[in-house]
């Protein structure tokens, strides 16, 4: 109990002891040679313009977000370059309607084991989620989620099928 008074109460001192030093200033402040530019105001509006002429922005109707499905490789959560133009129609419509939602949903094929499965699908659904917030959807806005084999596309075990089991499904939630 001592033992830790005195450490903390040299410990203390040794903090002041190091915050009372002056280390000396060997840079001076930059200076302005002249005084900065003054900024003009904007131009007023016309004056033959009132609120009624201005139209306010459309944004798409919430039927415009359809279900996607973007594929993986086996064994991979790249997302490849061919989905670049389904996730920005999601983004952005997701980025113009700021309280819609949308869950991605990883999936994998039947090979290998559960839980291996799980985080794979996983991966693919942050991979998605990361490729859309690039692209400036919200992180509020996104749900990821991974159902690994457990919801097959098709329950055949040849390539094609499982091919088909490798994927993100994008959906509202």
């Amino acid at each position: 109990m001592i033992r830790t008074k005195l450490f903390l109460l040299a410990f203390s001192a040794a903090m002041l002891v190091a915050c009372g030093t002056k280390v000396p200033i060997t840079e001076q402040a930059p200076v302005m040679d002249r005084a900065p530019e003054p900024v003009a105001p904007p131009p007023p509006p016309p004056a033959d313009v009132t609120l009624r002429d201005i139209k306010p922005i459309e944004a798409p109707p919430l039927a415009a977000i359809k279900p996607g499905i973007v594929y993986f490789d086996f064994d991979s959560y790249v997302v490849k370059q061919e989905y670049q133009g389904l996730l920005e129609a999601q983004a952005k419509f997701l980025t113009v309607n700021r309280n819609a939602r949308i869950s991605l949903g990883g999936h994998t094929d039947d090979q290998g084991g559960r839980e291996y499965n799980l985080a794979l699908g996983q991966k693919r659904a942050d991979a998605v989620k990361r490729a859309l917030a690039i692209l400036g959807v919200t992180e509020t806005q996104m749900e990821a989620v991974s159902f690994g084999k457990e919801k097959p596309a098709s329950t055949a075990t040849d390539e094609d099928a499982r091919a088909k089991n490798r994927r993100v499904e994008l959906a509202a939630p």
